[in-house]
């Protein structure tokens, strides 16, 4: 006998996965031959690269397999940044022979940040995906990415929970992660994964250089963005070497405390320096008028006391922070405009 199929039931739950305590829901819609449909017209895929001529190849046919499940019209952004490989030529055979490949191609190399300021800047899709070129970054995770930006978020950031990279670098970017959330206020895990999914409005209103490619969902979420992430698989590289070397881990802290600083105070710089100074100088004050008393209720010698010195330059230092401050908010209060303000509904 053949065996019964159960009848279907009405109003097929959707399914959940749980990470981390939070419920993901995968709730797009399918089509015929497992086609998934999405709300966005077209999903643009900027792929930053440096000397990866042997996985151009291996990764554009990832990418195409996880477009072609997806319902979205697409482009790929291939971002050259000065590669002295093959990386250029590989790149334009595969651009002749797929009209949804685009290319920019550095004179030298500028920095990732560069590569990807660049092509965020000639997106034209209203959902942007980010990925590396190592095939670290699985391209699989692309539908994914666009479901959860579907629910809502601004931005989706992909969270190596399982990672296969060399043990310094493992270690010393979970400490990296920690203080970055720490400091940020940002609740994710992994700042600096390259596989993220991004709104439009993202991607055209944050302004990266340097190397604040790192901190892209910090500098999202100060602006107003919603951030957010999900588990992602992340594979041992194939080809190459990382590009990774311990000077990166000091470089990541110093440009955190630049993105503190232009996130939190760059339109109140008063809040920042006045404060510091306003605290040195009270110091300052207070050593002062305790010697003070030494000297004329105790007889106690000041002149050749280090402490003299100290309390006359804690409030020296003092002014000059509030100075400083005061300086900082006259250059705001003149360089204001309306352009750093992001509208999000008008009528």
């Amino acid at each position: 006998m053949s065996e019964q199929k159960k009848p279907e039931q009405s109003g097929e739950k959707k399914k959940r996965r749980h990470y981390y305590g939070r419920k993901f829901r995968y709730y797009q819609k399918k089509l015929k031959n497992g086609v998934k449909s999405f709300s966005f017209k077209k999903v643009s895929i900027v792929v930053p690269l440096y000397n990866e001529e042997e996985s151009l190849r291996p990764l554009y046919n990832e990418i195409k397999k996880a477009v072609n499940s997806i319902s979205c019209d697409y482009e790929i952004i291939f971002v050259d940044d000065g590669s002295t490989d093959n990386s250029l030529n590989v790149i334009k055979e595969l651009a002749l022979k797929d009209n949804k490949i685009f290319y920019f191609s550095f004179k030298k190399n500028y920095g990732k940040s560069a590569a990807l300021q660049i092509g965020f800047k000639n997106t034209t899709g209203d959902a942007v995906i980010t990925m590396d070129a190592d095939l670290q970054d699985d391209p699989a995770e692309i539908p994914n990415l666009l479901a959860k930006l579907e629910e809502g978020y601004d931005l989706v950031s992909g969270w190596k929970k399982k990672r296969y990279d060399p043990f310094i670098k493992k270690y010393s970017s979970r400490f990296f992660n920690f203080v970055t959330r720490l400091f940020s206020k940002v609740k994710i895990h992994d700042f600096n994964c390259g596989l993220k999914a991004y709104r439009k409005e993202v991607v055209k209103n944050v302004n990266i250089y340097g190397e604040l490619h790192r901190y892209i969902p910090v500098l999202a979420g100060w602006k107003g963005f919603s951030v957010t992430e999900i588990p992602v698989k992340h594979h041992p590289r194939r080809y190459g070497r990382t590009k990774f070397g311990i000077s990166r881990f000091f470089k990541g802290f110093i440009d955190l405390i630049t993105v503190i600083f232009t996130t939190r105070y760059v339109t109140r710089p008063m809040h920042l320096f006045g404060f510091i100074g306003l605290l040195t100088t009270l110091l300052g004050i207070l050593i002062s008028l305790w010697l003070t008393y030494e000297k004329l209720f105790l007889g106690v010698g000041i002149n050749n006391r280090p402490i003299f010195f100290l309390g006359i330059l804690l409030i020296i230092v003092g002014v000059q922070f509030f100075a400083i401050g005061l300086i900082g908010e006259l250059m705001v209060h003149n360089f204001q405009n309306d352009n750093e303000y992001i509208i999000k509904e008008k009528k």
